[in-house]
């Protein structure tokens, strides 16, 4: 989980960069309100974080928040911490830069009482990919019916001192958690109980309501910078960012980005990945910082990492959210040959797959990362919504591949000329990666059943009919009368019989509405006609017909009937029997 300790002397170092990720409504963004005495929660909408938003947290508040530090004797050389709060889902959490996740440090949140749930598991994962240190802030341990909170008393002692019923509840539970994140190939217990951080994940216990636990999680997360992130917090020469969002306010565009590495000054020039090779080359008009402990920008001349920041740029071209950025120095080609390797290293497309589409760069490398976890090739991936080349791609799979004439979009529109054109492709959108992935696969699913069963029923049709015989529109030459598809498929040239196994004759044509059709099935109404026999005489007693299939097709149809519906596989055994009737060992 960690390197090796590190001797730092603060001025060589950046403040680490710590992303708060978890299940939607698992207390995220409280914590961080708990941390900052703010009330941000409250204005978003429905409770719910909306937008990243990054919270600036100095080394002096964090001694004013956590006691502990200086009663633990921990010397604070990090200059504090820059927090991004996150949206439930794995888009953020996948934060990046070029060689491994932009955060130092997650505090994945989980509710006590709710344990891991499916944003949870995919956060994990993209943790686990991306190889980044964490620790897991154990919420709402308020909610557990009974408990009792004394901020007074240390979290251990706290919670020793609970009822034995009520602890026994709480063992339960936290016991119940490390079983599940061990099945993610997770170790971890109470921080508390851990003696080397190196190998166990610490679990701390907190109540971002009540304030319980908050000290411990900061102190630990201090511990832990301190002690294991060492080189990785070294200030480099280089200005280096993500730009997060671009913003118009009026005519002015502002870039709301995080800077990880190195100065940044209002005199630079910075130049901006684009998806489509040629960077985006701009000069800054304003520079602001983000205050400690709020949301507030302020102007300023200089930046140092880690830090959030905003600035109002002279170029208008599109940015896309979640690229990077560096100083532009007169060397463009250089630029973008870094770029152009840091987008190969996680933008990779084979030679066929599905098509992919996401709303920045880090929802679509974590996308891509979880496709190529499920073993599912892309062939073409971007950012921004579904467009009119992404349905032309998506179509030309139709005749390659069936499985893969489909596009996946993560939290992205569709535009609407894609939606007149879409065809027998499909389009599958969500705004949770992993729901997203499961609709996908299972999609999939049902589809390569559909193809084989196309292939299975392309040797040989099932079908059952009733005859209408109150509606007879010619008798002979050839017939032509009125049945109902029972069940399965009608088709032209299908051999038929009747309840006796006794041969009706071929279908020649089929109309429905006056119009002919090449095929119609339950419980669809329709006209054939069949050659050669006299429908007073041959068909006066005759209420069903029946697709007339051989032995080798029936037993080819009872191999694969997984492919096939219960009714389908009913009709399979009724006519075994009618054939049954004049050979006894039909089909066995």
């Amino acid at each position: 989980m960690y390197s090796k300790k590190y001797i730092m002397k603060p001025k060589d170092i950046r403040q680490p960069i710590v992303t708060v990720c978890g299940h939607v409504d698992h207390g995220k963004t409280s914590i961080l309100d708990k941390l900052r005495k703010s009330c941000v929660q409250e204005g978003e909408a429905g409770g719910i974080t909306q937008k990243i938003s990054f919270t600036l947290y100095p080394a002096e508040q964090l001694k004013t928040a956590c006691p502990l530090i200086d009663k633990q004797k921990i010397k604070l050389d990090i200059p504090g911490f820059l927090f991004i709060d996150t949206p439930g889902h794995a888009a953020f959490t996948n934060l990046r830069k070029r060689g491994g996740s932009l955060a130092d440090l997650s505090i994945l949140v989980i509710d006590i009482n709710d344990g891991i749930k499916p944003q949870t598991a995919e956060v994990l994962q993209i943790l686990k990919h991306n190889k980044t240190p964490f620790i897991i802030a154990l919420n709402k341990i308020d909610n557990i019916s009974g408990w009792k909170t004394d901020t007074e008393l240390g979290l251990e002692e706290s919670i020793n001192s609970q009822s034995q019923n009520l602890k026994q509840n709480f063992d339960e539970k936290y016991l119940t958690l490390i079983g599940s994140l061990n099945n993610y190939g997770f170790d971890a217990d109470l921080f508390y109980k851990i003696p080397d951080f190196t190998k166990k994940i610490a679990l701390v216990p907190c109540s971002a309501k009540t304030g319980q636990g908050i000290p411990e999680l900061i102190m630990v997360l201090c511990g832990l910078s301190q002690k294991y992130l060492g080189e990785k917090l070294a200030l480099g020469k280089e200005a280096k960012g993500i730009a997060l969002e671009i913003k118009k306010e009026k005519n002015n565009y502002y870039l709301e980005s995080i800077l990880y590495n190195g100065v940044l000054s209002k005199k630079d020039t910075i130049a901006i990945a684009n998806f489509e090779g040629e960077p985006i080359i701009t000069k800054i008009r304003v520079l602001e910082e983000v205050e400690p402990l709020c949301d507030k920008f302020k102007p300023v001349e200089k930046a140092q990492a880690s830090t959030g920041l905003r600035m109002q740029i002279v170029e208008k071209e599109e940015i896309l959210p979640g690229m990077p950025f560096v100083i532009y120095k007169d060397n463009k080609e250089e630029i973008k040959k870094i770029f152009k390797q840091q987008f190969t290293e996680s933008i990779k497309t084979g030679k066929q797959g599905i098509i992919v589409k996401a709303d920045s760069l880090g929802s679509l490398e974590a996308l891509l990362t979880m496709l190529k976890q499920e073993k599912i090739l892309v062939v073409k991936a971007g950012i921004g919504n579904i467009n009119k080349n992404d349905m032309i791609n998506a179509k030309a799979n139709l005749k390659i591949n069936e499985l893969d004439a489909i596009i996946i979009g993560f939290n992205v529109g569709v535009d609407e000329e894609v939606k007149e054109m879409k065809g027998n492709t499909k389009i599958l959108a969500d705004d949770v990666i992993y729901k997203l992935i499961e609709d996908l696969k299972e999609f999939r699913q049902e589809k390569r059943k559909d193809i084989e069963k196309k292939r299975l029923m392309g040797l040989s049709s099932l079908a059952k009919t009733k005859v209408l015989h109150q509606y007879v529109f010619k008798n002979t030459n050839p017939a032509i009368f009125g049945v109902k598809v029972e069940t399965g498929k009608i088709i032209p040239r299908m051999d038929l019989i009747d309840e006796k196994g006794e041969k009706v004759g071929k279908i020649k044509n089929m109309q429905s509405e006056n119009k002919s059709v090449e095929e119609a099935t339950e419980p669809q109404e329709l006209s054939i006609s069949i050659p050669g026999i006299n429908f007073e005489r041959r068909m006066k007693n005759v209420n069903f017909l029946y697709s007339n299939i051989t032995e080798s097709q029936f037993r080819n149809f009872k191999k694969n009937k997984d492919l096939l519906s219960s009714s389908e596989i009913s009709l399979l055994q009724e006519i075994a029997e009618i054939k049954r009737q004049e050979k006894a060992d039909w089909g066995i």
